[in-house]
């Protein structure tokens, strides 16, 4: 079985166990407080992650984390997003180690079979959280963070599309942009003042706040100095993935390999596919600026619609 044939596997079996256990409200309680713990008493014998993959939703990252999973050095924490900086931050730092691998795993690889080891996870929602930036720099400051950006329209819309996909969201694209400021009013300041306030509704719903990449990466760069960042065009990764997934592991500092297959993952099969020319047009004069802004802050000219 390959990692990553396990690696979803092991996800399969720990939501059925979830689903179970949910049910019935004495066990789930006697099994929360087991695993914490657990936590307490073993999270030292787990490594830390190397790399986050911070954002942005819709933006391919999925796929990346998929390729980095098939790198010999590359071995992935209990599930792709923990969602630790954002929503379980209160859970405490035990709780968050127990979720990678072990210690001995690293030293069998390295010094034993001479081997290179690295291992990180990849919530999304990290990058637009008011507190996730402050949070690692405290608790990780050295750690690596990759950032995949789409074309901020292109992004908004596949979000819209896969939020009435899974039956989140009845309003039209169109209907939903225009309601979007009152849809997610307060909820952002409320996150940033309240620690153990999570707002599903922020993050569903912000199609284009989420798109807004400026404003939220100008909070990171405060905290962490820019060569510790690698920001990626998801366009480049669908036109190049060879040489994207190079770059990556230059980053990393992890041996180059070439993949057989950069398989698409988690393709959504939408409703509508094409988005109304009217809206597109508008939407372009929307994120100009923010664009100009974020090229400027990258010195990179990311060229979205011209």
């Amino acid at each position: 079985m390959s990692k990553e044939e396990y690696y979803q596997s092991s996800l399969r079996r720990r939501k059925a166990i979830r689903e179970k256990f949910s049910n019935h409200e004495l066990l789930y309680s006697i099994g929360k407080s087991l695993h914490s713990s657990y936590c307490s008493l073993t999270h030292f014998f787990h490594t830390t992650p190397d790399f986050l993959i911070i954002g942005a939703p819709k933006s391919a990252t999925t796929a990346l984390y998929q390729y980095l999973l098939q790198h010999p050095s590359i071995y992935p924490p209990l599930t792709k997003q923990i969602h630790f900086f954002d929503r379980y931050f209160h859970r405490g730092l035990s709780w968050y180690k127990i979720c990678f691998p072990y210690k001995w795993e690293k030293f069998q690889k390295v010094k034993n079979k001479k081997l290179g080891f690295c291992t990180g996870e990849a919530t999304v929602h990290y990058m637009l959280h008011p507190l996730a930036a402050k949070r690692v720099a405290e608790t990780f400051p050295n750690i690596k963070l990759i950032v995949m950006l789409r074309n901020p329209i292109d992004r908004a819309y596949s979000h819209w599309n896969m939020m009435v996909t899974h039956k989140h969201e009845n309003l039209s694209f169109e209907e939903a942009i225009n309601k979007e400021k009152q849809r997610i009013l307060g909820l952002y300041k409320k996150m940033e003042t309240d620690q153990r306030f999570y707002s599903k509704e922020y993050f569903w719903y912000g199609y284009l706040e989420r798109s807004t990449y400026i404003n939220r990466l100008k909070k990171w760069f405060e905290y962490f100095p820019r060569e510790q960042f690698l920001i990626l065009k998801s366009e480049e990764l669908f036109n190049d993935p060879n040489n994207t997934y190079k770059k990556v592991l230059e980053f990393l500092k992890l041996e180059k390999v070439d993949l057989e297959n950069y398989k698409t993952f988690r393709k959504g099969k939408y409703k509508k596919e094409k988005m109304n020319s009217e809206t597109r047009k508008k939407l372009i004069e929307y994120f100009q600026p923010y664009n100009m802004e974020l090229y400027k802050l990258l010195n990179d000219n990311l060229g979205w619609d011209k």
